[in-house]
C-alpha cells in the first residue's frame, strides 16, 4: 500500500483558493463601521418612527454577528493541527457559513413580521431623516462589499459577507426611494411595503449560502467539481487498471481532499507516478489533499472494491 499527501496551496485552483491573511483587516473593518452604522440607523429609526430603518439596523445588526461569526471561523480555519484534531479547525468556515444563512433567515421573519402589522396600522414617518441615513447605508454597505470583493470566488465565507453586504447597498437603495417617494406622495403605507421587498431580497440573497453551507456540511463533492471528470482524470494515469473506494469532499470552504484506491497490476510505480497524480489533480480540480492506496489486483483482498463501493 503507498500513501501520497500534498498540501500545496495554489491561490487560482478552482477548489482550492485560500483567503489570504489580509481579510482579517476587511472583517474588523466592516465589523467596526457596519457597528456604527446601526446605531445610527436605529437611532434615527426610532426618532423618525420608520419600520423600513430599523428593518435596516435589525438586519444590519445580524450582518455585523455575521462577520464576527466569519472573521472567528477564519482564524480558527488557520491554527494547526493536534493529535486530537487531525484536520485543525479547517471546518469553522463551512459552520459560520451555515450559522449565517440561518440567522438571516431567523431575521427575515422579524422583519416580514414587523412589516405586515405596520401595513394594517400605519404611522408618520420623516422621509427627509430616512434620506439621509440610507446615504450614509449605502456608502457603509458597498464600501464593506468592495473590502470582501476580491476573495467572493474562492471563498464560502468570504462571498456570504460579499453578497450580504452588496444585498444590503441595493436594498438601502430601496430605501432612499420611498423615501423621495413618501415625501413626494405622503403614502405612508410605503415605508412597510420596502420592508417586504427588503426581506425578499434578504431572503434570495440567503438562500444560496444555506444551500452551499449544507452541502459542505455533509461531504457532498464541491459544486465547481465534477466527480465523474475526477474519476476520468484518474483512470488515465499510465498502468492504472481499475478504481474504487473514491471519495472527494470539502475540508474547509476553501480546501478540498481526495481519497483513492487504485489497482495498478504491475505493482508499485513508485513516487513519481504519486507525484503525477497529484499534480494533476491539483491543476485541472484544485484538489490539494490528495490520498492514493496502490493495489495490484483482486488477490489483495481490498474490501472495499465491492460492487457496492463508489
Amino acid at each position: 500500500m503507498t500513501v501520497e499527501h500534498d498540501h500545496a496551496e495554489h491561490a487560482d485552483g478552482p477548489g482550492h483558493v485560500h483567503a489570504p491573511a489580509s481579510f482579517g483587516t476587511a472583517f474588523a473593518v466592516g465589523v467596526g463601521l457596519n457597528t456604527a452604522y446601526v446605531v445610527l440607523e436605529a437611532s434615527f429609526g426610532l426618532l423618525s418612527g420608520s419600520l423600513a430603518l430599523l428593518a435596516d439596523a435589525g438586519h444590519n445588526l445580524s450582518d455585523v454577528l455575521g462577520l464576527l461569526i466569519g472573521w472567528g471561523a477564519s482564524w480558527l480555519s488557520n491554527k494547526p493541527p493536534t493529535p486530537e484534531r487531525t484536520y485543525g479547525y479547517k471546518r469553522a468556515p463551512i459552520l459560520a457559513s451555515l450559522a449565517n444563512a440561518v440567522i438571516l433567515f431567523i431575521a427575515v421573519g422579524g422583519i416580514a413580521w414587523e412589516a405586515v402589522r405596520r401595513l394594517t396600522e400605519p404611522a408618520s414617518i420623516e422621509s427627509g431623516t430616512i434620506l439621509w441615513v440610507a446615504v450614509v447605508g449605502v456608502l457603509v454597505n458597498a464600501g464593506t462589499a468592495w473590502l470582501f470583493m476580491r476573495g467572493r470566488k474562492g471563498d464560502l465565507n468570504i462571498r456570504g459577507a460579499f453578497l450580504h453586504m452588496a444585498a444590503d447597498a441595493g436594498v438601502t437603495v430601496g430605501v432612499i426611494v420611498a423615501a423621495l417617494v413618501i415625501g413626494w406622495t405622503g403614502w405612508q403605507w410605503l415605508d412597510p411595503a420596502i420592508s417586504l421587498v427588503i426581506a425578499a431580497v434578504i431572503l434570495a440573497s440567503t438562500w444560496g449560502l444555506l444551500r452551499d453551507a449544507v452541502q459542505l456540511s455533509l461531504d457532498t463533492v464541491p459544486p465547481n467539481i465534477n466527480a465523474a471528470q475526477v474519476r476520468s482524470c484518474l483512470e488515465e494515469l499510465p498502468g492504472v487498471a481499475g478504481l474504487h473506494d473514491l471519495h472527494i469532499w470539502p475540508l474547509s470552504t476553501t480546501e478540498t481532499a481526495l481519497t483513492a484506491h487504485l489497482v495498478l497490476p504491475k505493482g508499485n510505480p513508485g513516487d513519481s507516478f504519486l507525484l503525477e497524480a497529484t499534480n494533476r489533480l491539483r491543476e485541472r480540480f484544485g484538489i490539494g489533499h490528495v490520498t492514493l492506496q496502490i493495489e495490484t489486483g483482486p488477490e489483495s483482498g481490498c474490501a472495499l472494491a465491492s460492487s457496492t463501493a463508489v
